[in-house]
Formats: structure tokens, sequence, C-alpha cells
């Protein structure tokens, strides 16, 4: 990543919704175009747990400046993800009450190349040509069978154990993080969500929004999808336009 994220600001739409079921939003997203940085967090841990996980990760990464060049910016964010990872730790051990945890998803964007790092199930998708391709990869059970050709992404979110995710920040001594580079081209179009989407929205009905509406409805055309699936879960979209 080697121009200045700054010098592009980017049309996006990004909104997070707490679903039907659940009394607390335990996602949190983040939209800074300024340093081209956008993030949804997806927490775990109940009332009060899973949403100081996701907004630690979120307030973390929104404490970046803005004057940094793009390979400052991934380092930083980087170090913002094990800071995260540390504060969420003690915080699980200061209230002795199981675990507590949150998946994330980073989307970072130069003027010609994107990075993406992501920890759990909250996805990265890129729209190019007319095509969905996801970019991030599942850290759960049914993501480590869909990798070795068992299931399809779209079959996945109806197995039992599709919730039971291997990766998680906060969770465990050290923290892995997968990355993913690759180029922008003009057209290109990606989409962060938490698994409040995912399992009610699958690649076709995905693509289809992406390709037929505009991006600055999209992420409340998306959250509708998942409110009339019955949205059982907390529900994030975050749709930018590279």
């Amino acid at each position: 990543m080697t121009a200045n994220s700054a010098t592009t600001i980017r049309r996006h739409s990004a909104r997070t919704h707490v679903g039907f079921v659940r009394k607390v939003n335990e996602d949190a997203i983040l939209a800074r175009p300024d340093i081209g940085l956008w993030a949804v967090s997806d927490g775990m841990g109940g009332h009060a747990a899973g949403d100081f996980a996701s907004q630690a990760i979120t307030e973390l990464l929104d404490r970046l400046p803005a004057d940094l060049d793009p390979a400052e910016t991934m380092q930083e964010a980087r170090k913002a993800l094990h800071e995260a990872h540390r504060l969420i730790g003690i915080e699980a051990n200061r209230r002795e009450s199981g675990l507590i945890g949150a998946t994330v998803v980073v989307l970072l964007l130069s003027e010609q190349h994107f990075m993406c790092f992501w920890v759990g199930d909250s996805r990265l998708y890129r729209l190019r040509e007319g095509e969905l391709e996801m970019i991030s990869t599942d850290h759960s059970f049914v993501g480590e069978l869909v990798e070795h050709g068992f299931l399809t992404w779209d079959e996945a979110e109806n197995h039992p154990q599709a919730n039971q995710i291997t990766r998680a920040i906060g969770v465990g001594e050290t923290l892995e993080i997968d990355k993913r580079r690759g180029d922008i081209r003009p057209g290109d179009i990606f989409l962060l969500c938490s698994d409040g989407l995912s399992k009610y929205a699958g690649l076709d009905v995905l693509r289809r929004h992406l390709l037929e509406r505009p991006i600055d409805v999209l992420a409340e055309e998306l959250i509708e999808i998942a409110l009339k699936g019955g949205a059982v879960d907390n529900i994030s979209v975050i749709v930018v336009e590279a």
C-alpha cells in the first residue's frame, strides 16, 4: 500500500441494528473514510460483555491518527487489535463471568490496493465486474468444512454448528490475525458484515443488491433483508465503493 489512503474519500453506507431477539446490540461498526479504514466487530459474552469487547476494538481503531501513510495505518491497526485483545482479556478476568470476546473484519484502502484483517466470522466480500467473491474466510467449525470442500458457504449457514467460531479477539493467550491484500480496480465494491446478515443473505442475494442498488441505500436495504428473515442476531453492514 503505497499511496496515501486519505487522498480519495470513498462513498460508503454503514448501519447496525439490534435485531428482534437480542436486548443489547453487541455489534460495533467504524467508518473512517479519512484514513481509508472501515471495520465491523461482533461481540460475544452476553449483556454488557460482548458490547464491551466490540466497542473496545472499534474505539481503539478510531484513535488512529489521520496523518499516517497507508503502511503506518496498517501497522497501527494491527497494534490496535492486539491491544484490544489484551484489554478484553483483562476485563474478562476482572468480571470472572466467563468468556468475553469479539470477531472483527477490517478493510484498509489506499489508491491502488486493499488490505483486509480479520479474526472470527465477520466477513469481507468484493464485487468485481459482476462477480461476488468472499475475501475473508470464517474462523469457525463450518468454515474449516468449507475450506476442505465439504460444504459451500451458503450451505454452512444452515449447519447446526454454524455459530461455533474458532478464533476471537480477547480469547486465548495469543491472537492470530489473518490478512489478505489485493489490487483495486474501477467499479469494485466492498461489503463488510457480521453474521447477522450472512445467515439470511447468500451470495446470489448479496450480489444482486450490490449490482442493482445505489451505495447510499445499500446498508439499510441489506439490514432489511435480515429483519424480514427474523433477525435473531444483531446485524451490521458497511458497503464501500472503491
